[in-house]
């Protein structure tokens, strides 16, 4: 009847290790060998899953943006160079079936992709890169968060941290105690901030593995830095919306260059395409 206070240990305080134990236990527990990338993730959904949760979420992120372009040479373009991509280099390895898109919003300025191998690029980013090999940049990119499979990653770590935040609070808050309630705010934050490490993370492999798919496909991966700079040119005074979902170019163009030189020691050789 008083069992938690003849132990000394508020009951709130069991339940809220109890709580975060298991969120810790089902996320360490659940990994998955990824053999393109060479790593042990942290995954609690299949591929299978992965595949599905992309294509039903198609359909409205295609809404958000205005639905499929109408120009069908630019959407042609856009299919053949992740196609072609995907077809030589090791990302065909995945289990993924791709499928690129072109949204036809011209004012936003993006390209993401979804679990499973829906990758999408507006209107708006199209329309600033030159080259076929600037493009192949752009998707071999969105590719690489593909077949890292980082959106089942992020689902993994959203679990935990929605688990060990649900702990924090039952452990902390007091319904007695107004102040309390501060607590479920911090430890939201802190999930947020550990979130936000992951995504940065995540967007600088990517781009190690945009360099690497781009240059097996027979790209020149230097044209990802020259789509890091169209993007800091055309950005102006206004952000591109790419700002945030990917960190800023200048912090990505140096790590894009380490990851050239790192696939090529001998320098980038003659050849590849523009």
């Amino acid at each position: 009847m008083g069992s938690s206070r003849g132990s000394g240990i508020p009951i709130k305080l069991i339940i809220a290790v109890v709580i975060a134990g298991f969120s810790i236990f089902g996320y360490l527990a659940n990994t998955s060998y990824n053999p393109i990338t060479e790593q042990k993730q942290h995954v609690s959904i299949s591929r299978e899953q992965e595949v599905a949760l992309g294509l039903q979420s198609t359909p409205e992120m295609e809404q958000q943006y205005g639905g499929e372009s109408s120009d069908a040479s630019n959407r042609a373009l856009v299919s053949s160079v992740g196609n072609e991509i995907v077809s030589k280099s090791d990302a065909g390895k995945s289990p993924y079936q791709f499928k690129f898109h072109l949204l036809s919003d011209s004012h936003t300025i993006n390209a993401f992709a979804l679990p499973g191998g829906q990758v999408f690029i507006t209107q708006g980013l199209l329309k600033f890169l030159k080259t076929r090999g600037q493009l192949a940049g752009v998707l071999s990119h969105e590719i690489g968060h593909v077949v890292a499979r980082h959106s089942a990653q992020h689902l993994a770590k959203q679990e935990l941290t929605q688990g060990l935040t649900g702990a924090a609070v039952v452990a902390t808050y007091d319904p007695n105690d107004p102040k309390s309630r501060g607590s479920a705010e911090v430890a939201m934050l802190v999930a947020s901030l550990v979130n936000l490490k992951f995504n940065r993370n995540d967007e600088l492999e990517a781009d190690k593995l945009g360099v690497r798919f781009a240059s097996e496909a027979g790209y020149d991966p230097r044209n990802m830095i020259t789509v890091m700079e169209i993007l800091q040119r055309e950005a102006g005074s206004r952000t591109p919306e790419f700002f945030s979902t990917h960190p800023n170019p200048e912090h990505r163009i140096q790590r894009i260059k380490d990851a050239i030189a790192e696939r090529f020691p001998n320098g980038v050789p003659a050849g590849l395409m523009k």
